[in-house]
């Protein structure tokens, strides 16, 4: 097992701890009694942290839902972002309605946050009617167009240099749009990190390029990633600054995402920020972490988890309590509840879909196939209908 492996030479551990955070260079707001340091506060409104924290709510709910139901048989497939929110939400939170976001794999609070519907997100997940993919992705790679939020895609770090391409658009037609590109460690040992990095600095497109350095690329654990002595350090190579920032603090992450998307609007380029997490939980529902990581790896992280750290400053701020906090809870787990039940009961797309939206309009070789796909589809009603 991977645990049992010599370390990379250029490392005494293999992944970060909270301690490593304490460097200098990291960007904080919340303190441990849930005050926030004015250094970096972005000063939100309380309205607005207590919608992120009931946000943050929900994206977890909708993680742990999601994953019994695939447990159970009735979706193939689930990755969520149990310990991330912050880093996804406070960072999603920074962007304008005008502004693209390309997600990774664990963006889903972005997208909602982007106002698709949460019954149109669970529809991808069960592949029905109502998707707006209508069942052609596997679970968790939805896209919200109405959002400016691209597909989610596969193959790591393909959305980097999609990004690029959307802010470079944008400086060229004289636009302010700015583009926000979500994706892991992992990632910057791709080709397309390099490129997309390269061609933003020379560039200077609007792109924002946040990496939720969570620790592991699956099984692979940063140790054996990069021998950088961060990944926020690489912005160097390419004429860009790099910021650290804890990735459990929601206000931090905003903070910092917020000045990055005002330099991108000034015309002064692009920016990477590694936002310093720790997946808490598998990769994916096709993982098991105890195959390759201790679970005392991920301890340290447990007692930071970005929810429980939002609520310790609204509690700090007088604007939450124990009872608000159980009240909230049932609430979004009765709605993912029920949102779930009724998009297990739509049916599967049409037929017809399966030859839609390949062209614009649709080619004499998809009308035949079509044609034949539907005189099969008759054939067995009829034979089914003569069997009963």
């Amino acid at each position: 097992m991977l645990a049992q492996e010599p370390l990379h030479p250029q490392f005494d551990k293999r992944t970060l701890q909270p301690e490593d955070m304490e460097s200098s260079d990291v960007v904080h707001v919340l303190r441990p009694n849930g005050s926030a340091a004015p250094e970096h506060d972005p000063k939100l409104t309380d309205e607005e942290v207590l919608s992120l924290y009931r946000l943050m709510l929900l994206n977890r709910a909708i993680d742990e839902r999601m994953t019994t139901l695939q447990r159970q048989g009735r979706i193939g497939f689930y990755i969520g972002s149990i310990g991330e929110e912050a880093a996804v939400l406070g960072s999603a939170y920074a962007m304008r309605p005008n502004d693209w976001v390309l997600p990774a794999y664990r963006e889903h609070g972005a997208v909602l946050m982007r106002g698709m519907p949460l019954e149109r997100f669970l529809a991808n997940l069960f592949g029905t009617a109502d998707d707006p993919v209508k069942g052609r992705q596997m679970p968790c790679h939805e896209s919200w167009i109405d959002g400016r939020v691209l597909s989610i895609s596969s193959p790591l770090a393909t959305q980097l240099p999609h990004a690029v391409g959307l802010g470079y658009a944008a400086k060229l037609k004289g636009k302010d749009d700015v583009a926000l590109a979500y994706f892991g460690e992992g990632s910057t040992s791709t080709n397309d990190f390099h490129t997309a990095m390269n061609f933003a600095g020379v560039f200077k497109t609007p792109t924002l390029f946040l990496c939720r350095n969570n620790q592991w690329a699956i099984s692979v654990p940063l140790a054996r990633q990069t021998a950088s002595e961060s990944i926020a350090v690489k912005a160097k190579a390419y004429g860009m600054p790099g910021v650290r920032v804890d990735g459990n603090d929601l206000l931090a992450v905003y903070a910092v995402t917020k000045q990055a998307h005002a330099r991108a609007r000034a015309g002064e380029g692009p920016t990477l920020i590694e936002a310093i997490t720790c997946r808490l939980r598998g990769h994916s529902t096709s993982d098991d972490p105890r195959a390759y990581r201790r679970e005392d790896e991920t301890a340290a992280w447990a007692q930071l988890d970005p929810l429980v750290r939002l609520k310790q400053h609204l509690v700090y701020k007088g604007l939450w309590d124990e009872a608000r906090e159980t009240k909230a809870r049932a609430e979004v787990e009765e709605q993912v509840k029920r949102a779930a039940s009724a998009a297990e009961k739509v049916g599967a797309p049409a037929l017809e879909t399966l030859f839609q939206d390949v062209y614009r309009e649709m080619p004499w070789h998809l009308e035949e196939q079509l044609i034949q796909a539907r005189g099969r589809r008759e054939a067995r009603a009829s034979a089914e209908q003569r069997e009963g």
